[in-house]
């Protein structure tokens, strides 16, 4: 895999991460540190800085397994195709 490859990619896994990353870690606290008109669900502090960090690992790691794949085929591209060939070739 080239690197071009490398940095179009984990962006990728980056940005599907902290999705994934978001909801945990959160901790509501009392009623008494709610700001009026704050959401119920609302995280009362949030720290980006962390989510990053947590987000970063994640994404290392899912990429990581991504390229182990990608050098060694465990799962080859031959076995994610769900369209029989006979299909594509019209018969």
């Amino acid at each position: 895999m080239r690197l071009s490859s490398i940095i179009a990619l984990y962006p990728l896994f980056w940005a599907l991460s902290f999705f994934f990353v978001l909801p945990f870690r959160l901790q509501s606290e009392g009623e008494d540190q709610r700001v009026p008109g704050q959401f119920d669900g609302a995280p009362p502090k949030f720290s980006f800085a962390r989510t990053a960090k947590w987000t970063t690992l994640v994404a290392a790691i899912l990429f990581g397994f991504y390229y182990a794949n990608y050098v060694y085929q465990w799962i080859p591209v031959q076995a994610l195709n769900l369209v029989p060939d006979r299909v594509l070739e019209g018969k």
